[in-house]
């Protein structure tokens, strides 16, 4: 199976050097068990765990940041909005797991049995559909990223390492019950993919943990027809899933976490909550908190 061969050079901050070729990393992490981090991985630039790099000005915004978090934590809600207002694309490996999932590749087949089983895709999978994402944004010119659901393994946050200089990791964290509770609540327009939510999670503090309150997000009249609830969204998927996640998560947080890249937010609620809190904590303009919807 082809993988990650090439990075596209626009990929590259205007502070840094061109990103490395791919292919020496990618035959090394996949021939071996891991990759030795003194000889083939680039000595990484050291960035305050409480201190993100402050926002660029415009004609610089092409940042390259990554978000973690547990399935359904809303990495794709707030990396996409910051992916607005800082005008780089959001790439989530979820969506190009979904889009691949509903065409009629040769690796639709696959995916179906390995996504209604709750199973992680493989790090083989998920590298051939990101360099297929990264080569198409390339031809359009873009520039920078922030990456959803990738790396999730320690062998795929040191290819990435190898071949680019990830600014800041974000990860996010959310009550487990909360997290329950918002996955089964999730909804998708069929008509216009737009995604809601009918979950209203109301969980009240106790033994020193603050209460939580997110308020459920309705679709228009014009999509509550249409509502449909994805097929791994059951209870039984939704629980082995974060189970999974809970387990393979760790290495890489202590990857990050060593060389002072990751930031950890804890949700204290919803967007409305939530949103200013996390645009203080990555050091963005007071100003611009006016993106949070309701």
């Amino acid at each position: 199976m082809a993988v990650l061969s090439r990075i596209p050079k626009t990929l590259t901050r205007t502070t840094t050097s061109s990103i490395k070729p791919i292919s020496s990393y990618i035959s090394r992490s996949f021939s071996s068990t891991t990759l030795n981090s003194e000889t083939d991985l680039k000595v990484p630039s050291f960035l305050s765990r409480n201190s993100p790099p402050l926002r660029q000005e415009p004609k610089d915004r092409n940042v390259q940041w990554v978000f973690l978090g547990c399935p359904g934590v809303g990495k794709g809600t707030y990396a996409s909005r910051l992916s607005s207002l800082l005008g780089i694309p959001h790439i989530a490996t979820g969506d190009l797991v979904r889009e691949e999932l509903n065409s009629s590749g040769t690796l639709s087949s696959q995916l179906k049995e390995i996504v209604n089983q709750g199973k992680l895709v493989s790090d083989e999978i998920i590298i051939s559909l990101l360099s297929k994402r990264l080569e198409a944004g390339e031809a359009k010119g873009e520039s920078g990223f922030i990456l959803d659901g990738f790396p999730r393994t320690i062998r795929q946050a040191e290819i990435l390492e190898g071949v680019t200089d990830v600014d800041l990791v974000v990860n996010l964290k959310l009550r487990e019950e909360a997290l329950l509770a918002k996955c089964l609540g999730r909804r998708i327009c069929s008509h216009c993919g737009g995604n809601y939510n009918i979950a209203c999670i109301d969980i009240k503090g106790e033994n020193g943990k603050p209460g939580i309150y997110m308020a459920p997000l309705p679709a228009p009249p014009q999509c509550v027809p249409n509502l449909i609830q994805r097929a791994d969204d059951t209870e039984e998927v939704v629980k082995e899933r974060l189970r999974i996640y809970n387990e393979t998560s760790q290495p890489v947080e202590e990857f990050y976490r060593n060389r002072r890249k990751l930031l950890e937010f804890e949700l204290p609620g919803g967007i409305p909550e939530a949103w200013p809190k996390l645009l203080v904590a990555l050091n963005l303009d007071h100003k611009d908190k006016h993106i949070a919807a309701a």
